[in-house]
């Protein structure tokens, strides 16, 4: 995914109120950006940070800035902007870079499937082969108490959302479809991903018996700038 133009650095004073970040230019304007982010963050929005955002021509947004990258202090680009995720995912779906889900004729999105009302990310379809259920998530937590061990974690923060969607991908097991998760690492300092016990641990719980139940999980990691986002290799998804 391309950004188009090139996206603008400043310097993050603060991120509040969820959806709301201050950033600072080099010439010393500041202004409050959109931030694309329901998550605790952590490790990725500290004061202080190198930040980049894109511009909307759009008059009618109260807020024309929206914040997608940070820089931490180990000089590692994270995307904050969890909306991106599917969009990378998608052309890399196009493009046939995951290879465990690539050759299959139909890629539709945000379809609705399930008994608990929700949309799968990605429904991926074949006449010669059963319909493969792909549900996107977004790591950008990387180990605050080893961060040069490259190990990352999902989620965040506890998520009643993840767990329904860990249920529903089994429903799709047990009704002979394929059901995938797939960890889109969208921070450059993160190489292996597992679940984060110490956060949700019934999430963590979940996801065992799903791959118990033979939801398959991947990892794949993108290569980020202020140009560009994209899938670029698997990595590793640690039990």
């Amino acid at each position: 995914m391309k950004f188009t133009p090139a996206l603008q650095s400043a310097t993050l004073i603060k991120r509040y109120k969820r959806f709301l970040a201050d950033l600072k230019t080099a010439d010393g304007e500041e202004f409050t950006a959109h931030c694309a982010n329901t998550g605790k963050m952590t490790g990725c929005a500290e004061p202080g940070f190198n930040a980049f955002y894109s511009t909307s021509d759009n008059a009618k947004r109260k807020y024309p800035h929206s914040l997608q990258l940070t820089q931490n202090q180990f000089n590692q680009l994270i995307c904050v902007n969890t909306a991106i995720a599917n969009n990378v995912v998608q052309e890399a779906l196009e493009a046939g870079t995951i290879a465990e889900l690539a050759n299959y004729q139909t890629i539709a999105a945000e379809v609705k499937y399930g008994q608990e009302n929700s949309r799968i990310d990605f429904l991926l379809i074949d006449d010669q082969k059963p319909h493969c259920y792909v549900e996107v998530k977004s790591v950008t937590l990387l180990s605050q108490t080893e961060p040069h061990s490259g190990q990352g974690y999902f989620p965040d923060a506890k998520t009643e959302r993840g767990q329904k969607h860990l249920r529903e991908l089994v429903e799709m097991v047990q009704q002979g479809h394929r059901a995938v998760l797939l960890f889109a690492v969208l921070h450059e300092g993160i190489n292996q991903v597992s679940a984060a016990t110490h956060i949700d641990p019934k999430y963590a719980q979940l996801l065992t018996d799903a791959i118990e139940k033979g939801v398959e999980v991947i990892a794949y990691k993108a290569k980020i700038s202020a140009d560009e986002i994209k899938i670029q290799e698997k990595c590793s998804f640690i039990t």
